[in-house]
């Protein structure tokens, strides 16, 4: 049996120190998981659950090394937007998985940016359609180097930034986050069968904003290193 077509290629990710590339399945991001920015997006930390929405697996841009790397700006938009996060990539799936076990399912981290077209992404919340079209578009999702938790453990605290053109427009630290990322997995797990090669962004700080052609952002977690992405 043969495919119809020319078989796609599989997303994947690279990881530090090594050759290898770790396949993508699913890209999960949860939305609104640090109190400042769930109320300058309008939204009440003190009493919203977690929501996930998902990115295709082949919008993520892979970028390595610390070398300054092109990212492309999309069409459709006129108000581009940067959002920093910790991307978690699990090396174990599964249903229901407890909050104390969720952490063994992880394979490492990196540093991500969900860069959404913020003008698409209001007009469907206004419409109540779904998002796609503000957070899905190619390329919407750098994540640099998978740092692997045997190297490193898993962070729990330590600075999240971003910067364009060298001010700092996002800063937090990763304590910080509402809903933390075993509890992330764990909430996942009871709405779908979680596997090996699924993703999640763990949610922005305060302070998204714009970006144009021209500018560059980097976007760094303490422990991760950064990434260095220039906007074409």
């Amino acid at each position: 049996m043969a495919y119809v077509i020319p078989e796609p290629s599989i997303a994947a990710l690279p990881v530090a120190g090594t050759d290898d590339l770790f396949p993508v399945r699913r890209v999960y991001c949860v939305g609104r998981n640090y109190a400042a920015h769930a109320r300058e997006m309008g939204g009440d930390p003190t009493r919203e659950p977690p929501f996930f929405f998902m990115k295709p697996a082949d919008a993520l841009q892979p970028v390595a090394g610390v070398e300054v790397t092109d990212h492309p700006y999309p069409p459709k938009t006129g108000n581009y937007h940067f959002e920093v996060e910790m991307v978690v990539a699990l090396a174990k799936g599964g249903r229901d998985i407890p909050v104390d076990k969720a952490l063994d399912h992880v394979f490492g981290y990196a540093i991500g940016l969900d860069m959404t077209r913020r003008d698409l992404q209001d007009e469907a919340k206004q419409l109540r359609r779904p998002w796609e079209l503000g957070k899905a578009a190619d390329l919407s999702g750098p994540v640099g180097l998978l740092h692997p938790a045997s190297k490193i453990g898993h962070p729990a605290s330590g600075s999240i930034t971003l910067a364009v053109e060298g001010v700092v427009r996002q800063k937090a630290d990763l304590s910080d986050m509402i809903w933390s990322v075993a509890e992330q997995i764990a909430y996942l797990s009871s709405y779908f069968e979680l596997a090996p090669g699924d993703v999640i962004f763990s949610g922005t700080p305060e302070g998204v904003g714009a970006v144009t052609q021209g500018q560059t952002m980097t976007a760094a977690v303490e422990g991760l290193g950064e990434i260095r992405l220039r906007v074409v």
